[in-house]
C-alpha cells in the first residue's frame, strides 16, 4: 500500500507493539513488521518506537508502508471467469486445474499470473506488488475465490477470515454411505509426520479445525454432501472426510487409489462464498453451480440408482 494504515488500539489492549501488529495485521509477515519498525515507519502518538515498546491501550498507531517492489511473477493474459469486480476486490469462479500460486511445474499459468495482468491496483502489503490472495483453493478444486486489489481490502478480508466471519459452503461427493444425515467434525490438523505432502488429524500439535456437513443425496456407494467451514485449514475438508472414513471421491491423496467413477479430480466444489465488503460493509454472497464434469458424474449415479 502506498500511504498509511491508521489503527486505533481499543482499551484494555496492552503489550509490545510488534506483537500487537503481528496479531492485528496477519498479512504482514513478522520480519516485515520488524523492518518497518526499525526504519521508523511505525509511530505511536506521532513518535517512532522500538519493537519492545509497551502499549497501554488507546494509543493511535500509524504505519507508513513505502511503495512496494515489482513482483517477480510475470503477468499473463489468461481468461478469468469473473463473478464480480470493483475497485477493491475481484471474485473469480476458479476452474478445476488452475493453480492459485506459482509453484514447480506452474510458473506462468496460475491465477496470480492472470490477476497481475488483469488488475492494475494490487496489494503490496508485504513489500511486493501482488494480487491480494486471501484464501486458496486446491488446483483441482473448483469454485468461488476472492482476491483483494488493494491493501485496505486485503486487510479487511483477512480480518474476517481470522474472525471466522466468512460464509463458505462446499459440495462434495463422498465414498460410502454416511450413517448420520448431518454432523460436525472437530479435529485439529497439522502437517503429517509420515508424509509431508499430506495433512493429518493431530490432536497434540494440530490447529483446531471444524467442518459441518449434511447429506444432500444418497447414491448407495456414494453420498453427496454440503459442507460449511468454520475454520479454513489446508486440505481441511479432504482430511476431515477421510478421517470419518468417507473420503472425497476421486481424491488422489486422501482417498482410495482407484475410483470407479469417471473422475479426473476430486469431487469438491466451492459453491458459495459470502463476506462483508471491506469498504462498504455490505454483505456480498456469490454462488457457483457445479461444473459440467461433476454434474455428469451425478447424472450417471442417478441413472444407475433408477435402474435398481
Amino acid at each position: 500500500m502506498n500511504g498509511e494504515t491508521r489503527l486505533l488500539i481499543a482499551p484494555p489492549r496492552a503489550g509490545r507493539v510488534d506483537q500487537y501488529l503481528a496479531a492485528a495485521l496477519p498479512r504482514l509477515s513478522r520480519s516485515r513488521i520488524q523492518a518497518l519498525i526499525k526504519a521508523g515507519e511505525v509511530t505511536v502518538e506521532g513518535t517512532p518506537v522500538k519493537s519492545s515498546f509497551l502499549l497501554s491501550g488507546g494509543e493511535e498507531i500509524i504505519i507508513a508502508l513505502p511503495p512496494a517492489e515489482e513482483a517477480q511473477v510475470q503477468a499473463r493474459e489468461i481468461a478469468l471467469p469473473i463473478l464480480y469486480e470493483d475497485r477493491d476486490l475481484i471474485v473469480i469462479d476458479k476452474p478445476s486445474g488452475m493453480v492459485v500460486h506459482p509453484a514447480a511445474g506452474h510458473k506462468d499459468d496460475t491465477l496470480v499470473n492472470a490477476l497481475l495482468h488483469h488488475c492494475r491496483d494490487l496489494s503490496g502489503i508485504n513489500g511486493v506488488l501482488r494480487p491480494g490472495i486471501v484464501h486458496r483453493l486446491d488446483k483441482d478444486t473448483s469454485g468461488v475465490l476472492v482476491a483483494a486489489k488493494n491493501d485496505r481490502a486485503h486487510l479487511g478480508l483477512t480480518e474476517q477470515w481470522k474472525g471466522h466471519n466468512i460464509k463458505r459452503v462446499y459440495q462434495a461427493l463422498l465414498c460410502g454411505s454416511l450413517r448420520e444425515s448431518r454432523g460436525t467434525v472437530d479435529a485439529p490438523l497439522a502437517r503429517s509426520s509420515k508424509n509431508r505432502l499430506k495433512m493429518a488429524v493431530e490432536p497434540e500439535r494440530g490447529r483446531r479445525a471444524v467442518t459441518h456437513y449434511h447429506v444432500m443425496r444418497r447414491f448407495g456407494a456414494y453420498t453427496l454432501v454440503e459442507l460449511k467451514l468454520e475454520t479454513g485449514r489446508t486440505h481441511q475438508i479432504r482430511v476431515h472426510m477421510s478421517y470419518l472414513g468417507h473420503p472425497v471421491a476421486g481424491d488422489p491423496l486422501y482417498g482410495p487409489k482407484k475410483c470407479a467413477l469417471p473422475l479426473s479430480r476430486q469431487f469438491l466444489h466451492a459453491a458459495v462464498l459470502g463476506f462483508k465488503h471491506p469498504a462498504s460493509g455490505d454483505w456480498l454472497e456469490f454462488a457457483s453451480p457445479l461444473p459440467r464434469d461433476l454434474r455428469e458424474v451425478l447424472e450417471g449415479l442417478e441413472r444407475d440408482k433408477n435402474k435398481d
